[in-house]
């Protein structure tokens, strides 16, 4: 039986890995310091799990547990655009010192794969109407460099050390247990929760904006192909979609899910009319446009997306209705 380490196993992203991985009956350990992931997310496979609340930072404590682990999930990172900007020095701690720390003590273990979570970030305010594997990455904020040193890491453990290594260049995730609480929050969980309470989103600049936003079924999908596929190391893979979306349309098919007589809830009381957004000045460090070229995916991974973004949405509407008022 393989055994894996999911580092942020607590938070958004890997609580989701960490339960497919548990479906299929794998062994499964979760490091999380708990500064952003939650408990909560792991209470579907607790009890199939070892848990253990610490840093990546913590080489010792890393050392103990990739003892007799076979693949690691590198998932934990500080993830908001908006907060590097706050806080670049703690950034590039957690996301590039970190995933060197985590590098090493699977160096020194019995580790032979690991799959890095990479940001489409480190693309940068491109020309280019999509983002392939092959453009020069160019990122305009200290998250998507602080990201693109991580993965730069990644290729060079992989070529001097041969340790397998595939980064994942995320492409806006979104979907249940994604936290709408923190000022930095990702924008579905933001305008979904929002909305739901009756009140206006906000939009930072005129909403032409787009994203390749990339339900959570997806991702994990993605990464337990990228573990399984080990011919394939070394270099990024966009994980994507496929598709863009304004941040206009976005408000308009959230609109479009809580009218719905299929969403309708205690909560639909509140939601009676579509509700428009407010618009705010741009903010620093966010790009314009973002879009994936999934070729890589399909090719090396034989990647599909299991959901596509309209789903997703009506997905993920549901569950922020569903959740204790």
């Amino acid at each position: 039986m393989t055994k894996y380490l999911v580092t942020g196993g607590a938070g958004f992203i890997g609580s989701h890995i960490v339960d497919a991985l548990v479906a299929r009956g794998d062994q499964v350990v979760v490091l999380d310091d708990l500064s952003s992931g939650n408990l909560e997310n792991l209470q579907q496979s607790a009890s199939a799990i070892k848990f253990q609340q610490g840093s990546i930072l913590d080489s010792e404590l890393l050392g103990e547990l990739l003892a007799d682990v076979d693949i690691v999930f590198h998932q934990a990172a500080m993830v908001s655009v908006p907060r590097s900007l706050v806080e670049p020095a703690l950034t590039h701690k957690i996301n590039a010192t970190g995933t060197l720390t985590v590098l090493e003590a699977a160096r020194k273990s019995s580790v032979r794969r690991l799959i890095y979570a990479g940001s489409s970030s480190c693309y940068g305010n491109t020309t280019e109407k999509v983002q392939s594997e092959l453009h020069v990455p160019a990122p305009i904020s200290p998250y998507g460099a602080a990201k693109l040193a991580g993965e730069q890491y990644c290729h060079a453990y992989d070529r001097s050390f041969g340790l397998q290594t595939v980064t994942l260049r995320y492409f806006n995730v979104f979907g249940p247990r994604q936290d709408p609480a923190s000022p930095y929050s990702a924008v579905i969980p933001l305008f979904i929760t929002a909305m739901l309470r009756g009140e206006p989103p906000t939009i930072f600049g005129d909403g032409t904006q787009s994203r390749d936003f990339t339900y959570i079924a997806n991702v994990v999908h993605g990464n337990l192909l990228a573990a399984d596929t080990e011919t394939v190391s070394g270099e990024p893979i966009n994980m994507a979609n496929g598709e863009s979306t304004s941040l206009l349309d976005v408000v308009a098919l959230i609109n479009k899910y809580l009218l719905s007589d299929d969403h309708q809830t205690s909560h639909s009381s509140k939601v009676i009319e579509p509700i428009e957004p407010i618009f705010a000045a741009a903010r620093k460090g966010d790009i314009l446009h973002s879009r994936a070229d999934i070729e890589r995916a399909m090719s090396q991974l034989e990647y599909e997306s299991q959901v596509d973004f309209s789903t997703g949405i009506s997905r993920t509407v549901e569950y922020y209705r569903n959740l204790p008022c």
